[in-house]
């Protein structure tokens, strides 16, 4: 299962909205075959270790060993409960159980009544953590929420604003290692969410220009449309879901998917059901400060992902105020990263 988990992981960042599943299938004690879910729509993780083993009658001797419990529907490829029980594989080791509404134990029973032989919760807490996007998703309904941000020695996300305006130049807090890793991670989850201010001031492209893979969904709030077509995030090179008040689509940037919130009301519980709603299972939420706290202060944040770097600003923009599960320190050069979780 451990090998299981490690084989899923090559899906992150190309299976949503389905999940990063791993497969291994042993004969003898022996692993005669591997797969991990293919980029969305393609095979999933059984599919491909099962289509892997040259001599295909060893499968009826043969246990598969899988971090997610089998699809039992029909959704972009057929049911994998019913390619295992196809080929009489005999046994059947699951991590989790499937929250999704359409399988949820229904795999299992399939399995089952063909005479297959389940074992379920095998690494079950790892298997968790592996999946914790997609369990987010279906059980909370809500994507999983990564916040992240960078702060000075002395507790500062970005100048104060007078600066900025005398030298209109990037106030980098971070070293040029930090900055690629969080491509990286932008490569890694669905959506990337910013508010208006940060927009304004940065323009930024929300890209991962420095990274190798698939550029996330740009969310963006902007409650009066004070963004102009002349910002990057509106260019139309990456998909982009703009939350707006404003209901005049003549005001609409084509290309550009627009969603109405009432900003009076409780607006993270309304971006999590638009994301829910757009099959978004993750989002890194990226800033300013004031769109992070109210996240934190709203209790809808999974994880927080925050650097330190080497410099002070004295004074300026606050970082975020939060508590949180201390799961992980690490040095990237001159800067430290804290990886908390939601506790």
């Amino acid at each position: 299962m451990q090998r299981c988990i490690q084989l899923a992981k090559n899906g992150l960042g190309t299976t949503a909205p389905n999940p990063m599943v791993g497969c291994v299938i042993v004969h003898n004690n022996k692993i005669i075959s591997e797969g991990f879910t293919s980029p969305y729509g393609g095979p999933h993780a059984e599919v491909n270790a099962i289509e892997a083993v040259p001599d295909k009658s060893l499968l009826r001797e043969a246990t598969l060993y899988v971090t997610l419990e089998p699809c039992s529907h029909f959704g972009k490829t057929p049911p994998c409960a019913d390619l295992i029980i196809k080929h009489t594989i005999p046994k059947v080791v699951i991590g989790v159980l499937d929250p999704h509404d359409k399988v949820s134990g229904k795999g299992i029973e399939r399995l089952r009544d063909a005479g297959c032989e389940v074992v379920v919760g095998i690494l079950e807490e790892k298997c968790r953590e592996h999946h914790k996007r997609f369990l987010t998703y279906h059980e909370k309904m809500r994507p999983y929420i990564i916040l992240k941000w960078a702060q000075t020695l002395d507790g500062y996300i970005a100048p104060d604003k007078s600066v900025r305006n005398t030298v209109p130049e990037p106030y980098w807090i971070t070293n040029t290692h930090s900055r690629q890793r969080v491509h990286q991670w932008r490569s890694e989850e669905q959506a990337i969410l910013v508010g208006t201010q940060t927009v304004l001031e940065d323009n930024p492209k929300l890209d991962v220009r420095h990274w190798q893979g698939k550029p996330p969904l740009r969310v963006v709030l902007d409650r009066n449309l004070k963004i102009g077509e002349d910002f990057h995030v509106l260019d139309g090179s990456i998909p982009t879901l703009l939350l707006t008040s404003v209901s005049d689509s003549s005001r609409y940037v084509e290309g550009i998917t627009y969603e109405v919130l009432n900003f009076s009301a409780d607006l993270m519980e309304q971006i999590c059901k638009v994301l829910y709603k757009h099959q978004i299972l993750s989002v890194l939420i990226e800033g300013g400060a004031q769109t992070l706290q109210a996240f934190i202060n709203s209790g809808l944040w999974d994880e927080a992902r925050v650097f330190t770097g080497n410099r002070a600003f004295k004074n300026g923009i606050a970082a975020p105020k939060f508590s949180g599960k201390l799961l992980q320190t690490a040095s990237i050069g001159t800067d430290t990263l804290h990886t908390y979780q939601n506790d």
